[in-house]
């Protein structure tokens, strides 16, 4: 699986011009993490978001565990990388998530008042300038039955490096969870976080439209998302954005949205699409923002269904740019959610820029 297999990928006229080549990702192959593997006493699954640290060569990796195993945490890890593949990807330490009491959440409980709901995570991003983390927590929405509503926002969160919580973004009033038919569905709110290289910008993603934006996708119709822009410094909002998300290609009864987005610079981005039904589709682009618009644009840069090579492909929902190899290409890494699931794998693929 380490063999370096060339992806096919739709031409990118960059804005420099025609004579630049047009980018592609190179498959370079994959680890997976052995079923039931465990680090300090809780299991290592659920992996949703990943964003690296250059100085130190570390990773971080938040887990979606909603405090049903072990209290809602993240990861870090040491990954082996080389031009022909990847290597050993080695869990070196864990953290959990700490709320404003400073204590970690415990699971969820509605039979109590207030219920006790504890977050999604979903995505993380490292700030190397300001040595922090953010990360996001999709809320809660369940409104069926006789008993009262159970919400709870999705959040963009400022942590120390250790878990302990430093702040919380304001969201605009459509993120917001509600009992009716506005703000965010039920697991559809932000899954994908990325700050851009010169730590100026934070943008956050919905992984799918709210009941404000229309419908979700199916198998005739494509859909549109939201993705906020904040300014990392002060927390200001400084845009929203429609990114459009391509129709379900997973099989009857799929679904399709965006798991994860990692920046370029401050307008251009590698995004995950993200199907899951009868099979897994998964599909990278290269996205951006054209000055003055709120649309963005992409285009298809691997469709990893059908990559030659990558013989298993599982739930792909992070995704991060690592160290540069030694050839000069841009690493890229992506790592599977396993959901806990025994018929799934974690696993991380490893491609070059």
């Amino acid at each position: 699986m380490l063999r370096r297999i060339l992806l096919a990928g739709a031409l990118v006229l960059s804005a420099c011009g025609p004579a630049h080549a047009a980018p592609r990702l190179d498959y370079l192959g994959q680890r997976q993490v052995a079923p039931g593997a465990t680090l300090d006493g809780t299991v290592i699954g659920g992996l949703s978001g990943i964003s690296y640290d250059p100085a130190a060569d570390l990773y971080y990796i938040v887990s979606d565990d909603r405090s049903a195993k072990n209290p809602a945490r993240f990861y870090t890890a040491r990954i082996m990388l080389s031009d022909n593949g990847i290597g050993e990807v080695e869990f070196v330490g864990t953290h959990p998530w700490l709320d404003r009491d400073a204590r970690p959440f415990g699971p969820l409980n509605i039979d109590v008042q207030p219920p006790t709901v504890p977050p999604d995570p979903e995505a993380i991003a490292f700030d190397t300038r300001r040595q922090r983390l953010y990360w996001t927590s999709e809320g809660e929405r369940r409104v069926d039955g006789p008993a009262p509503p159970v919400l709870l926002d999705p959040w963009v969160r400022t942590a120390g490096l250790d878990g302990s919580f430093l702040g919380e973004f304001a969201l605009p009033h459509a993120l917001r969870m509600s009992a009716g038919e506005q703000g965010p569905r039920r697991n559809s709110a932000l899954e994908g976080l990325t700050l851009t290289p010169d730590g100026r910008y934070l943008w956050a993603a919905m992984e799918g439209p709210g009941y404000g934006d229309g419908p979700p996708p199916d198998e005739q119709h494509g859909a549109v998302t939201r993705v906020v822009r904040f300014d990392a410094e002060t927390g200001a909002i400084e845009g929203q954005y429609t990114y459009p998300l391509d129709q379900v290609a997973a099989g009857p009864g799929g679904d399709n949205g965006l798991s994860d987005l990692v920046a370029l610079d401050d307008n251009s981005f590698l995004v995950v699409e993200r199907g899951f039904g009868t099979h897994v589709a998964v599909r990278i682009y290269r996205a951006s923002v054209a000055e003055g618009s709120t649309e963005m644009t992409k285009t298809l840069l691997a469709d990893l269904t059908s990559t030659s090579g990558l013989a298993l492909l599982d739930n792909v929902e992070g995704i991060t740019l690592g160290p540069k190899l030694a050839d000069g290409r841009q690493s890229v890494i992506a790592v599977s959610d396993d959901n806990f699931s025994p018929t799934q794998v974690t696993q991380f693929l490893l491609f070059a820029l």
